[in-house]
């Protein structure tokens, strides 16, 4: 089971992602810019590749494809949703 902190799913661990190509292609959208590792809410999909891809893709929808809304509009919804949840992403 890979490094996944407070998760209980199996993992690949970061330190594979460059060995496995559908992975290291991901690599780069789902990092965490200031921690240089993948968030667990990302990693949880590492042995399905195709489903991390459908993830990110309706994230990034939801955060850039809604004109009616601001970007900052749109991250403040996400940061009350992410509270009420008690949820840190």
């Amino acid at each position: 089971m890979g490094d996944s902190g407070m998760s209980w799913i199996e993992t690949v661990p970061d330190s594979e992602w460059p060995s496995d190509d559908n992975l290291r292609e991901l690599h780069g959208d789902v990092v965490d810019p200031g921690s240089s590792r993948v968030d667990h809410i990302m990693a949880v999909h590492s042995l399905n590749p195709r489903g991390m891809a459908a993830h990110q893709s309706v994230y990034s929808s939801a955060m850039a494809g809604t004109p009616s809304l601001r970007k900052v509009e749109r991250e403040l919804i996400a940061l009350v949703v992410s509270l009420e949840n008690h949820c840190h992403y």
